[in-house]
């Protein structure tokens, strides 16, 4: 079955790669692309075609990063719903999108600042004009980090959250599930009335943010790639390491204390091992929402509950799933382009609704 799930992503990264404005066949993409994996110039095309340097320095970045931005999505969900014992969780009950949000707001609004647009009024009054002292030195700092200033700021208010939640769940030295879950709630509410106040009084000048909040991948460089990548490799190489912790969590959290495992040092690595992939997730393409959820649970009906096969399923699969969404989302109403987290949504929220009618008919794992 892995073996199917990863001849699926390759069929759908070529396909990808190949849709668009500008139609590739994809004889042409798998010779881009190993020129590309050998290091050839301009993909072992030479001097190198239009249709080359559309694939290389457009598509390929933005197919690349949402398979990755998948990935990490669907591996944080496997590691949360084992961690919680609830095939319902997903990343984002941490905090993550609601706290990566409010990062992005506060950017969206320094920018607007900067740029000198903060001189009318909003609903009660009006903003100062300028601000470029303050958000100029941070945007220097965002750049010198590698990042933008609004993804810096995402993945700050993201990591942010989680600490708050975690800290609000450490209960006599140990971190207890269910407060955390419960803290996770409460804390993604107040972050997300704080971002709609945020917008409310600022009148036109968070626009930009509501795309951001629907998620999208249309800015993606492979700047963006490299980074996501070095989160993915820790993140990823944390919950590789606690499989057959995982396996014993799974059980529930006294027999795997029975079994050997330190379940608080466990919880505390899941923790910040899903918080950084989900984070650097958020980062860079919005908030998208159901992969995290939606994927594991698939995956986990066709492999099983080992994490072995889990959560290498989950990787492969989370990266197929978000790599056709966003195809989707670019072709479908061509020139123009849907948020790729609106395409999740419409596919997701069917198959959330028939597992909720599973779990509450008592027929889940």
């Amino acid at each position: 079955m892995l073996g199917l799930l990863g001849l699926a992503l390759v069929v759908s990264l070529v396909v990808a790669t190949g849709l668009g404005a500008v139609h590739v066949p994809p004889g042409q993409v798998l010779r881009v692309l190993a020129g590309a994996v050998a290091g050839w110039p301009d993909g072992g095309a030479g001097a190198g075609s239009a249709a080359d340097r559309i694939l290389l320095q457009i598509r390929l970045p933005r197919v690349v990063l949402a398979g990755m931005v998948g990935a990490s999505l669907a591996a944080a969900g496997s590691a949360f719903q084992t961690l919680f014992r609830n095939p319902m969780a997903d990343p984002y009950v941490l905090g993550v999108s609601s706290g990566g949000a409010l990062g992005a707001a506060v950017a969206h609004l320094a920018l607007a600042l900067a740029a000198g647009g903060g001189s009318g009024r909003g609903p009660v009054g009006s903003w100062p004009a300028g601000g470029g002292g303050l958000s100029s030195l941070a945007a220097a700092a965002s750049r010198a980090a590698g990042f933008g200033l609004v993804p810096a700021c995402a993945f700050a208010g993201a990591v942010a959250a989680v600490l708050v939640v975690s800290r609000l769940a450490r209960v006599g030295g140990r971190l207890a599930v269910g407060t955390l879950l419960l803290a996770g709630v409460a804390v993604a509410s107040l972050l997300g009335a704080l971002v709609s106040l945020l917008v409310f009084l600022s009148g036109e000048r968070l626009r930009p943010l509501v795309f951001w909040l629907l998620g999208s991948l249309s800015g993606a460089g492979w700047q963006d790639v490299l980074v996501l990548a070095v989160a993915m490799a820790a993140g990823l190489g944390v919950l590789a390491a606690q499989v057959r912790a995982l396996n014993a969590l799974w059980l529930g959290e006294e027999p795997a204390h029975h079994l050997g495992v330190d379940v608080e040092a466990v919880k505390r690595r899941l923790v910040a091992a899903g918080a950084l992939l989900a984070a650097t997730a958020v980062s860079v393409s919005g908030v998208i929402g159901f992969v995290g959820l939606i994927v594991p649970h698939g995956v986990r009906m066709l492999v099983g509950a080992d994490h072995r096969r889990l959560l290498p399923g989950a990787v492969l699969a989370g990266a197929t799933v978000l790599i056709l969404c966003d195809t989707v989302a670019r072709v479908v109403v061509a020139p123009a382009e849907l948020p790729v987290g609106v395409v999740t949504a419409l596919a997701g929220a069917p198959w959330f609704l028939w597992l909720l009618r599973r779990h509450a008919a008592g027929r889940d794992h």
